[in-house]
């Protein structure tokens, strides 16, 4: 093992910085991270790579960037008891308090003790050729699953879980998903695997919605213009979604998903950001919807996750669209930051 290793950083401005950083060794409780994959988050395009806007738990310290990361494992500090050097993992990406409520949950993204730091934000990230990570940040990777896989289920794949074990999404549902980029595909493709059926997703890129087609994620992928909200009323007869779940963060979106929420549905909001109004007598009360908001998942459910996506024979790496080599990180952000794309992933030999 040599003793630096290549880095990539995020100073802003759209821009990516390759840096050299020592090689970190393990502490107790912790493992050091041959990284084998590392995808690229919308998170980290919005509050990161154009631009630091984030604050509390999105600021950015200036850490080696990448908060989806898979690996293995080549090194174990004291104190550790569960992994082995040639453990295959896949990194939960907050390493909480481990006392606080949340974390006590599972919930480690809404730690609330300043201790707290997410990989790639407070903390280095997977964009590098190591990664330092905390023992009880890790699961382990099924033999079934390759690296890019596990890298999706760090953050994107566990956040559509997340709302869809909230809408308890199975094979009674309908459901409408707007917004596909990754996790809205990420979405699409579980519910198919849970049972739901018919599934209709709405985008504004045209790109993302033959994706979604291609793939057979979705059994109609409809543009997110002026028409969509007589199309879906058609599509249903009127009588709307069981389930609906906006990827977006965009009010328009959110304001679909929840028109088109049926009688007595289910509706959770997952994309970030921005804010959206709405009737809420008509769109909420007197259909006596159940509104959920969704953010991430709890390191418990990302774990069963891993194992249904074993069983289910389903590879989160389909919705990749692009790969890079850490040499070309600024080719691969430069893709995801196009917003046309499916998922981008930088890998590793």
């Amino acid at each position: 093992m040599t003793a630096t290793m290549r880095s990539v950083v995020l100073p802003g401005n759209s821009t990516v910085e390759h840096v050299t950083r020592d090689v970190p060794e393990p502490g107790h409780g912790q493992v050091l991270l041959a990284m084998k994959a590392s995808s690229i988050c919308g998170s980290d395009i919005r509050a990161i790579y154009r631009e630091h806007l984030g604050r509390g738990p999105e600021a950015y310290q200036g850490v080696v960037a990448g908060h989806e990361p898979s690996g293995e494992v080549v090194a174990v500090g004291p104190g550790c008891h569960r992994l082995t050097p040639g453990d295959r993992v896949v990194v939960y990406h907050i390493a909480g308090c481990g006392m606080c409520e949340e974390c006590r949950r599972g919930y480690l993204i809404g730690c609330t003790d300043p201790s707290r730091a997410a990989y790639g934000w407070q903390r280095d990230g997977g964009h590098a050729e190591y990664l330092l990570a905390e023992e009880r940040t890790c699961l382990l990777l099924p033999e079934e699953l390759s690296y890019v896989d596990g890298a999706l289920v760090s953050c994107g794949y566990g956040t559509a879980y997340e709302a869809l074990h909230k809408l308890d999404v199975s094979g009674r549902d309908t459901l409408l998903v707007t917004g596909l980029g990754p996790v809205g595909l990420a979405a699409a493709q579980l519910a198919r695997a849970m049972g739901a059926g018919p599934i209709v997703g709405t985008d504004v890129v045209r790109e993302r919605l033959d994706v979604a087609v291609e793939l057979g994620l979705v059994d109609e992928a409809l543009p997110a213009d002026g028409a969509a909200d007589e199309r879906l009323t058609r599509f249903t007869d009127g009588r709307g979604f069981s389930a609906t779940l906006d990827a977006s963060g965009s009010a328009a979106a959110r304001h679909l998903a929840l028109s088109h929420t049926a009688r007595w549905g289910r509706c959770a909001f997952v994309g970030e950001g921005g804010e959206v109004s709405f009737d809420v007598s008509h769109l909420l009360i007197h259909k006596q919807v159940t509104l959920h908001g969704s953010w991430v998942t709890s390191i418990g459910h990302m774990e069963d996750l891993l194992g249904h996506l074993a069983r289910w024979e389903v590879h989160p790496e389909d919705i990749v669209t692009h790969r890079f080599g850490l040499a070309d990180a600024a080719a691969a952000y430069d893709h995801a930051d196009r917003g046309t794309t499916g998922k981008v992933c930088i890998v590793f030999p």
